[in-house]
């Protein structure tokens, strides 16, 4: 047996306090001999499985946005592939999405859905995660046993068994499936391609100061989307170009060297509190802006306690909203090439000034995220999140965020806002204050953000 570290017995202690704190699933199938709907049962397995999500991605190399958000887009429709044949009201998109043909069940048959979705998570973090760290992948396999062995124990070995099977032939596919978009399969083992050489001119993104980090996924337009098409990924143009102080352009960026400067002092507190709760900018601090969405969502589905059903719904769309729009915001990034706010301030305005962000992993401060600036990505998540969790939870949602309470490398005291758009909101002018975007950059990441939730949800979910 292999030795217990303290990260397996948390992680035995969170899916205790999940699993017992959903309604009860009782697997009535075992009473006769059909296979009872998934919304007979509870969502534990689901949330299991990305609380676990939101611990691994934040030590996975090459697992930023937006690679992190296609990943989670082809997990989370396995796990609905796994479950909706137990779902009567809803689709499968097998033959929906051009050469994805999915396995079938068996007619008949009996057939566990927990079980079926376990074994269809596993199989896809198995996969995407080939590179993690040993201690993490071992995690995956403690969770997959932790509900393999609740299950066996309480099941038919042949509805066990054929259950398990199912969810690991959907999940298979499914991968096989994701291989087939080339551009976007495995880029997290080479997020920043050495071949790209971003075009030179006035006002075009650069590598930045401190770190001149090359440029991150710059070839993201080339990705397949699920629901995103034709003109969707195309931008609004950005401000015009210019460094006359009277000029939209030079003015906002004054507000965000204003705005930064103020956070960097002391002066506005909150604004500081702001910026750093919603930055999830640092590898191996935090986790990235796309699973933050997820971190959001796993507290409203431990809140609210919906059903299997309702759980694997949502993080499929969850996953594919923000995977399109990553795809979305990546090209339009790409498409202008417009330099970071660091880069314009030190050139025309402050050549001592720095953003607000600072890595507390390596040290270096005022850094900036390398990529260009235009259109935000953290707006573009944050308004996705929001479109999904309206879709699935309703509107006019008061809610605590906790993601990062307890935090001891920035304030992460929890913020409570009204409903989920005036959290997205929010989360998109943070990145003001904190020195890493213009104005311009935030609303055009909430425009493509929202479009992403509504071109996802306008797919055939129901019948």
């Amino acid at each position: 047996m292999k030795n217990f570290y303290p990260g397996r017995l948390l992680l035995l202690a969170v899916l205790a306090v999940t699993v017992f704190s959903c309604q009860p699933d009782e697997d009535p199938q075992v009473q006769n001999n059909l296979s009872m709907p998934a919304r007979t049962f509870a969502s534990d397995v689901p949330l299991s499985w990305f609380t676990l999500y939101q611990d691994i991605d934040r030590y996975s190399p090459g697992y930023r946005p937006p690679a992190a958000a296609r990943m989670l887009a082809y997990t989370g429709l396995a796990g609905y592939e796994a479950v909706v044949p137990g779902m009567p009201d809803y689709n499968s998109f097998s033959g929906r999405f051009p050469g994805l043909e999915l396995p079938k069940i068996e007619e008949g048959a009996r057939y566990h859905w927990p079980t079926a979705v376990n074994a269809a998570y596993h199989t896809m973090f198995v996969k995407f995660y080939p590179h993690i760290q040993e201690s993490d992948k071992d995690k995956i396999e403690d969770l997959n046993r932790f509900y393999e062995d609740r299950y066996i124990a309480r099941l038919d070995f042949d509805v066990f068994s054929r259950s398990r099977e199912f969810g690991k032939a959907v999940a298979e596919t499914i991968y096989a499936w994701s291989a087939t978009d080339e551009a976007g399969h495995e880029a997290f083992l080479n997020p920043h391609p050495t071949d790209y050489v971003p075009p030179v001119g006035p006002g075009l993104w650069a590598p930045s100061a401190p770190d001149y980090t090359p440029a991150l996924f710059p070839y993201w337009a080339q990705v397949r989307t699920f629901a995103m098409k034709g003109q969707d990924l195309v931008g609004n143009p950005p401000l015009p170009y210019s460094e006359d102080p009277n000029s939209p352009f030079y003015l906002e960026a004054k507000e965000t060297e204003e705005a930064a400067n103020k956070a960097k002092s002391g002066e506005d507190d909150e604004g500081l509190w702001i910026a750093e709760f919603w930055s999830d900018d640092i590898f191996r601090q935090t986790f990235q802006p796309a699973a933050r969405q997820i971190a959001i969502g796993n507290q409203v589905i431990q809140l609210e306690r919906p059903s299997l059903e309702t759980a694997v719904e949502f993080y499929a769309k969850m996953g594919m909203t923000l995977c399109d729009a990553g795809v979305a915001i990546w090209k339009v990034k790409y498409d202008f090439d417009i330099e970071r706010p660091v880069s314009y301030i030190r050139r025309v305005i402050d050549p001592n000034w720095s953003s607000a962000l600072n890595n507390t992993v390596t040290g270096a401060q005022g850094v900036t995220p390398p990529f260009p600036a235009y259109p935000s990505g953290h707006s573009g998540f944050g308004a996705a999140g929001a479109a999904v969790l309206k879709d699935i939870f309703g509107d006019n949602y008061q809610f605590t965020d906790n993601c990062h309470k307890g935090r001891a490398e920035f304030r992460g005291e929890p913020r409570t806002f009204s409903d989920f758009d005036e959290m997205a909101e929010e989360n998109a002018y943070s990145r003001i204050p904190l020195g890493v975007h213009f104005r311009m950059d935030c609303e055009e990441g909430l425009r493509l953000g929202y479009l992403a939730g509504d071109r996802v949800r306008a797919l055939p979910w129901k019948k």
